[in-house]
Protein backbone atom coordinates (compact mmCIF):
# COMPACT_ATOMS: atom_id res chain seq x y z
CA UNK A 1 0.00 0.00 0.00
CA UNK A 2 1.09 3.52 -0.61
CA UNK A 3 2.47 5.68 2.86
CA UNK A 4 4.37 8.67 3.53
CA UNK A 5 7.57 7.80 5.51
CA UNK A 6 9.96 9.73 7.32
CA UNK A 7 12.85 8.97 5.90
CA UNK A 8 15.32 10.55 7.59
CA UNK A 9 15.08 13.68 10.52
CA UNK A 10 14.75 17.39 8.72
CA UNK A 11 12.70 19.10 6.60
CA UNK A 12 9.35 18.76 4.55
CA UNK A 13 11.17 17.24 1.73
CA UNK A 14 11.93 13.96 4.05
CA UNK A 15 8.51 12.62 3.28
CA UNK A 16 8.38 10.71 1.01
CA UNK A 17 5.18 8.61 -0.89
CA UNK A 18 6.43 4.90 -0.65
CA UNK A 19 5.16 0.98 -0.96
CA UNK A 20 4.95 -0.30 2.21
CA UNK A 21 3.41 -3.48 3.70
CA UNK A 22 -0.38 -3.68 3.56
CA UNK A 23 -1.42 -4.27 7.77
CA UNK A 24 -3.49 -6.83 9.02
CA UNK A 25 -6.35 -7.02 11.27
CA UNK A 26 -5.61 -8.88 14.87
CA UNK A 27 -7.58 -9.58 17.94
CA UNK A 28 -9.56 -6.35 18.61
CA UNK A 29 -8.57 -4.31 15.72
CA UNK A 30 -10.24 -3.15 12.42
CA UNK A 31 -8.84 -2.72 9.14
CA UNK A 32 -9.47 1.21 8.25
CA UNK A 33 -9.04 2.29 4.52
CA UNK A 34 -7.94 5.44 5.25
CA UNK A 35 -9.92 8.12 2.88
CA UNK A 36 -8.67 11.22 4.82
CA UNK A 37 -5.99 12.22 7.52
CA UNK A 38 -5.59 15.12 9.89
CA UNK A 39 -2.23 16.95 9.86
CA UNK A 40 -1.27 17.75 13.38
CA UNK A 41 1.74 19.75 14.80
CA UNK A 42 2.82 16.72 16.44
CA UNK A 43 3.35 15.11 13.20
CA UNK A 44 5.83 18.01 12.34
CA UNK A 45 7.95 17.82 15.69
CA UNK A 46 8.30 13.74 14.62
CA UNK A 47 9.08 14.27 11.19
CA UNK A 48 12.01 17.04 12.20
CA UNK A 49 13.50 15.94 15.45
CA UNK A 50 12.77 19.49 17.12
CA UNK A 51 11.65 19.10 21.15
CA UNK A 52 10.08 15.53 22.10
CA UNK A 53 9.77 13.98 18.84
CA UNK A 54 12.56 11.55 17.56
CA UNK A 55 11.26 9.38 14.28
CA UNK A 56 11.92 6.17 14.33
CA UNK A 57 13.58 4.96 10.69
CA UNK A 58 10.97 4.97 8.15
CA UNK A 59 8.10 6.42 10.08
CA UNK A 60 4.64 7.14 9.02
CA UNK A 61 3.26 10.13 10.83
CA UNK A 62 -0.38 10.46 11.30
CA UNK A 63 -2.68 11.10 14.41
CA UNK A 64 -5.66 10.77 13.01
CA UNK A 65 -7.81 9.41 10.56
CA UNK A 66 -11.74 8.78 8.90
CA UNK A 67 -12.15 6.27 6.66
CA UNK A 68 -14.13 3.11 5.89
CA UNK A 69 -13.94 -0.44 7.95
CA UNK A 70 -12.53 -3.33 5.31
CA UNK A 71 -11.98 -5.79 7.39
CA UNK A 72 -12.28 -7.13 11.61
CA UNK A 73 -9.74 -8.88 13.69
CA UNK A 74 -11.59 -11.76 15.63
CA UNK A 75 -12.30 -10.65 18.79
CA UNK A 76 -13.99 -7.22 17.54
CA UNK A 77 -18.07 -6.68 18.84
CA UNK A 78 -19.36 -3.49 17.72
CA UNK A 79 -18.29 -2.59 13.69
CA UNK A 80 -18.43 -4.44 10.66
CA UNK A 81 -16.93 -3.84 7.54
CA UNK A 82 -18.44 -1.04 5.76
CA UNK A 83 -18.95 0.83 8.43
CA UNK A 84 -17.86 4.53 8.37
CA UNK A 85 -15.44 5.36 11.42
CA UNK A 86 -12.87 7.89 12.30
CA UNK A 87 -10.03 7.46 15.05
CA UNK A 88 -7.41 8.49 17.05
CA UNK A 89 -4.21 6.63 15.87
CA UNK A 90 -0.49 7.29 17.76
CA UNK A 91 1.11 7.14 14.13
CA UNK A 92 0.59 5.55 11.18
CA UNK A 93 -2.12 7.89 9.58
CA UNK A 94 -0.48 9.25 6.43
CA UNK A 95 -1.35 5.64 4.63
CA UNK A 96 -3.97 3.65 2.33
CA UNK A 97 -5.12 1.41 5.69
CA UNK A 98 -4.23 1.61 9.10
CA UNK A 99 -5.08 -1.01 12.14
CA UNK A 100 -6.98 0.50 15.34
CA UNK A 101 -8.36 -0.61 18.34
CA UNK A 102 -11.79 -0.75 17.96
CA UNK A 103 -12.04 0.82 21.10
CA UNK A 104 -10.79 4.02 19.99
CA UNK A 105 -13.17 4.41 16.28
CA UNK A 106 -15.81 6.59 16.49
CA UNK A 107 -18.77 6.69 14.04
CA UNK A 108 -18.84 9.54 11.62
CA UNK A 109 -21.42 11.65 12.55
CA UNK A 110 -24.66 12.50 9.85
CA UNK A 111 -24.01 15.31 8.03
CA UNK A 112 -20.17 15.07 7.56
CA UNK A 113 -17.75 13.50 5.15
CA UNK A 114 -14.79 11.90 5.80
CA UNK A 115 -12.48 15.16 4.82
CA UNK A 116 -14.53 16.61 7.91
CA UNK A 117 -14.42 13.66 10.27
CA UNK A 118 -10.72 13.37 10.01
CA UNK A 119 -10.50 16.99 11.49
CA UNK A 120 -11.99 15.72 14.63
CA UNK A 121 -10.19 13.22 16.58
CA UNK A 122 -6.90 14.66 17.79
CA UNK A 123 -8.47 17.54 18.48
CA UNK A 124 -11.45 17.06 20.56
CA UNK A 125 -9.22 14.31 22.08
CA UNK A 126 -7.03 16.73 23.05
CA UNK A 127 -9.28 19.27 24.50
CA UNK A 128 -11.66 16.71 26.31
CA UNK A 129 -8.12 15.26 27.94
CA UNK A 130 -6.44 18.33 29.05
CA UNK A 131 -9.52 21.34 29.51
CA UNK A 132 -12.43 19.01 30.70
CA UNK A 133 -11.02 16.07 32.38
CA UNK A 134 -7.86 17.18 33.91
CA UNK A 135 -8.26 21.02 34.32
CA UNK A 136 -12.01 20.33 35.65
CA UNK A 137 -13.49 23.28 32.97
CA UNK A 138 -17.00 23.93 34.69
CA UNK A 139 -20.16 25.54 33.39
CA UNK A 140 -20.11 29.64 33.34
CA UNK A 141 -16.49 29.96 33.58
CA UNK A 142 -13.83 31.56 32.02
CA UNK A 143 -11.10 29.77 29.40
CA UNK A 144 -8.33 31.20 27.40
CA UNK A 145 -6.57 29.28 24.60
CA UNK A 146 -3.64 30.21 23.23
CA UNK A 147 -3.66 30.27 19.45
CA UNK A 148 -7.27 30.53 18.72
CA UNK A 149 -7.44 29.72 15.36
CA UNK A 150 -4.95 26.59 14.86
CA UNK A 151 -6.99 23.28 15.15
CA UNK A 152 -6.65 22.99 18.61
CA UNK A 153 -7.97 26.68 18.95
CA UNK A 154 -10.79 26.03 17.04
CA UNK A 155 -12.14 23.29 18.64
CA UNK A 156 -11.52 24.73 21.90
CA UNK A 157 -13.40 27.96 21.67
CA UNK A 158 -16.36 25.53 20.13
CA UNK A 159 -16.22 22.92 23.01
CA UNK A 160 -16.32 25.44 25.83
CA UNK A 161 -19.22 27.70 24.18
CA UNK A 162 -21.08 24.35 23.78
CA UNK A 163 -20.50 23.53 27.61
CA UNK A 164 -21.76 26.70 28.90
CA UNK A 165 -18.57 28.56 29.43
CA UNK A 166 -17.08 31.96 27.92
CA UNK A 167 -14.00 31.07 25.99
CA UNK A 168 -11.46 33.87 24.83
CA UNK A 169 -8.09 33.47 22.55
CA UNK A 170 -5.36 34.69 21.65
CA UNK A 171 -4.35 35.08 17.52
CA UNK A 172 -2.09 36.73 15.38
CA UNK A 173 -4.10 38.73 13.05
CA UNK A 174 -7.25 40.99 13.29
CA UNK A 175 -8.44 38.13 10.38
CA UNK A 176 -7.66 35.21 12.63
CA UNK A 177 -9.20 37.33 15.75
CA UNK A 178 -12.35 37.83 14.15
CA UNK A 179 -12.98 34.00 13.67
CA UNK A 180 -12.43 33.11 16.62
CA UNK A 181 -15.07 35.56 17.68
CA UNK A 182 -17.20 34.09 14.47
CA UNK A 183 -16.71 30.91 16.70
CA UNK A 184 -18.39 31.37 19.76
CA UNK A 185 -15.45 33.61 21.33
CA UNK A 186 -16.38 36.33 23.85
CA UNK A 187 -13.33 38.12 23.07
CA UNK A 188 -9.94 37.44 21.18
CA UNK A 189 -6.92 39.52 21.17
CA UNK A 190 -4.41 40.40 18.51
CA UNK A 191 -1.08 39.13 20.64
CA UNK A 192 0.97 40.63 17.89
CA UNK A 193 -0.55 44.69 18.48
CA UNK A 194 -2.23 44.39 22.08
CA UNK A 195 -1.02 43.16 25.25
CA UNK A 196 -3.53 40.40 26.60
CA UNK A 197 -2.92 40.42 29.93
CA UNK A 198 -4.28 44.05 30.16
CA UNK A 199 -7.51 43.28 28.23
CA UNK A 200 -7.65 39.68 29.88
CA UNK A 201 -6.95 40.49 33.40
CA UNK A 202 -10.29 42.17 34.24
CA UNK A 203 -11.56 39.83 33.13
CA UNK A 204 -9.98 36.88 34.57
CA UNK A 205 -9.72 33.07 33.72
CA UNK A 206 -10.33 29.90 34.99
CA UNK A 207 -9.10 27.71 32.92
CA UNK A 208 -5.76 28.19 29.84
CA UNK A 209 -4.89 25.95 27.63
CA UNK A 210 -1.21 26.78 26.67
CA UNK A 211 0.52 25.60 23.33
CA UNK A 212 3.11 28.73 23.92
CA UNK A 213 4.98 28.22 27.11
CA UNK A 214 7.95 30.31 26.85
CA UNK A 215 7.78 34.35 28.40
CA UNK A 216 3.55 33.82 28.60
CA UNK A 217 3.87 31.45 31.63
CA UNK A 218 3.60 34.70 34.01
CA UNK A 219 1.31 36.35 32.01
CA UNK A 220 -1.12 33.51 32.14
CA UNK A 221 -0.66 33.11 35.84
CA UNK A 222 -1.47 37.18 36.08
CA UNK A 223 -4.83 36.74 34.32
CA UNK A 224 -5.52 33.46 36.10
CA UNK A 225 -8.43 33.52 39.10
CA UNK A 226 -8.19 31.91 41.77
CA UNK A 227 -8.03 28.12 42.04
CA UNK A 228 -7.38 28.70 38.39
CA UNK A 229 -5.77 26.05 35.99
CA UNK A 230 -3.37 25.89 33.36
CA UNK A 231 -2.51 22.89 31.22
CA UNK A 232 0.23 22.90 28.68
CA UNK A 233 0.10 20.89 25.24
CA UNK A 234 3.13 22.47 23.46
CA UNK A 235 5.94 25.02 24.20
CA UNK A 236 6.10 26.96 20.81
CA UNK A 237 7.94 30.28 21.70
CA UNK A 238 10.25 28.41 24.67
CA UNK A 239 10.52 24.95 26.55
CA UNK A 240 11.96 27.02 29.67
CA UNK A 241 9.74 29.34 31.88
CA UNK A 242 9.92 31.28 35.23
CA UNK A 243 7.35 30.60 37.82
CA UNK A 244 6.00 33.35 40.57
CA UNK A 245 5.91 30.60 43.38
CA UNK A 246 4.19 33.03 45.82
CA UNK A 247 1.20 33.55 43.41
CA UNK A 248 0.96 30.52 42.75
CA UNK A 249 0.29 29.58 46.42
CA UNK A 250 -1.73 32.77 46.45
CA UNK A 251 -4.11 32.10 43.89
CA UNK A 252 -3.98 28.30 44.39
CA UNK A 253 -3.14 27.94 40.85
CA UNK A 254 -2.81 24.35 39.23
CA UNK A 255 -0.50 23.52 36.24
CA UNK A 256 -0.45 20.65 34.37
CA UNK A 257 1.05 19.16 30.86
CA UNK A 258 0.20 16.14 28.65
CA UNK A 259 1.21 14.25 25.64
CA UNK A 260 -1.59 12.64 24.59
CA UNK A 261 -0.22 10.28 21.60
CA UNK A 262 2.20 8.17 23.97
CA UNK A 263 -0.81 7.12 26.63
CA UNK A 264 -2.00 3.15 26.25
CA UNK A 265 -5.18 2.28 24.38
CA UNK A 266 -6.60 1.77 27.60
CA UNK A 267 -6.53 5.39 28.42
CA UNK A 268 -7.54 6.48 25.44
CA UNK A 269 -10.59 3.82 24.94
CA UNK A 270 -11.92 5.37 28.39
CA UNK A 271 -11.20 9.04 26.37
CA UNK A 272 -13.58 7.39 23.22
CA UNK A 273 -16.18 6.32 25.24
CA UNK A 274 -16.31 9.86 27.41
CA UNK A 275 -16.44 11.58 24.32
CA UNK A 276 -19.08 9.97 22.57
CA UNK A 277 -21.13 10.06 25.52
CA UNK A 278 -20.63 13.74 25.96
CA UNK A 279 -19.26 15.30 23.14
CA UNK A 280 -20.36 13.38 19.85
CA UNK A 281 -24.02 14.41 20.51
CA UNK A 282 -22.83 17.87 20.56
CA UNK A 283 -20.94 16.98 17.01
CA UNK A 284 -24.45 15.71 15.46
CA UNK A 285 -26.20 19.24 16.12
CA UNK A 286 -23.94 20.92 14.81
CA UNK A 287 -22.78 22.92 18.05
CA UNK A 288 -19.47 21.86 17.45
CA UNK A 289 -18.25 21.91 13.60
CA UNK A 290 -14.92 20.72 12.11
CA UNK A 291 -12.94 23.21 10.81
CA UNK A 292 -10.97 22.71 7.13
CA UNK A 293 -8.55 24.87 5.93
CA UNK A 294 -7.22 23.81 3.40
CA UNK A 295 -6.76 19.63 1.42
CA UNK A 296 -3.86 18.26 -0.15
CA UNK A 297 -3.63 15.19 -1.76
CA UNK A 298 -1.91 12.56 0.17
CA UNK A 299 1.30 13.24 -2.36
CA UNK A 300 1.55 16.37 -1.52
CA UNK A 301 2.21 15.92 2.26
CA UNK A 302 5.46 17.39 2.41
CA UNK A 303 3.94 20.84 1.48
CA UNK A 304 0.94 20.38 4.12
CA UNK A 305 3.86 20.14 6.16
CA UNK A 306 4.97 23.60 4.99
CA UNK A 307 1.74 25.28 5.27
CA UNK A 308 1.64 23.97 8.98
CA UNK A 309 5.06 25.44 10.05
CA UNK A 310 3.67 28.76 8.16
CA UNK A 311 0.82 29.17 10.99
CA UNK A 312 -1.09 31.21 8.20
CA UNK A 313 -3.76 28.62 8.35
CA UNK A 314 -6.98 29.14 10.03
CA UNK A 315 -8.21 25.62 11.43
CA UNK A 316 -7.42 22.12 10.14
CA UNK A 317 -5.16 20.58 7.45
CA UNK A 318 -6.39 17.85 6.10
CA UNK A 319 -4.68 14.41 3.60
CA UNK A 320 -6.92 13.63 1.34
CA UNK A 321 -5.92 9.74 0.32
CA UNK A 322 -5.57 8.57 -3.38
CA UNK A 323 -3.51 10.17 -6.41
CA UNK A 324 -6.23 11.57 -8.52
CA UNK A 325 -7.22 13.96 -5.99
CA UNK A 326 -5.22 17.65 -6.26
CA UNK A 327 -4.96 20.66 -3.81
CA UNK A 328 -8.37 21.85 -3.04
CA UNK A 329 -8.81 25.70 -2.71
CA UNK A 330 -8.36 27.33 0.63
CA UNK A 331 -11.40 27.39 2.85
CA UNK A 332 -13.05 27.76 6.03
CA UNK A 333 -15.96 24.55 6.68
CA UNK A 334 -18.18 25.70 9.25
Amino acid sequence: MKAIVITEKGGPEVLKLMEVDKPEPQGNQVLVRIMAAGVNRSDVISRSSKGYGKPVENEVPGLEIAGVVEAVGADVQRWKQGDKVCALVAGGGYAAYKTVDERLCLPIPDGLDFIEAAALPETIFTVWYNVFKTSRFKWGENFLVHGGTSGIGVTAIQMVVAMGGKAYATAGSVEKCEFCESLGASMAVNYKEEDFVALLKPVGMDVILDMTGGENTLKNMEIMNPDGRMAYINAMTGTKSEIDILQLMSKRLQLTGSMLKPQTDDFKAELTWEIETVIWPLVAEGKIKPVVHQVFPLAEAADAHRLMESSTHIGKIILKVGDEFHTFATTHIL
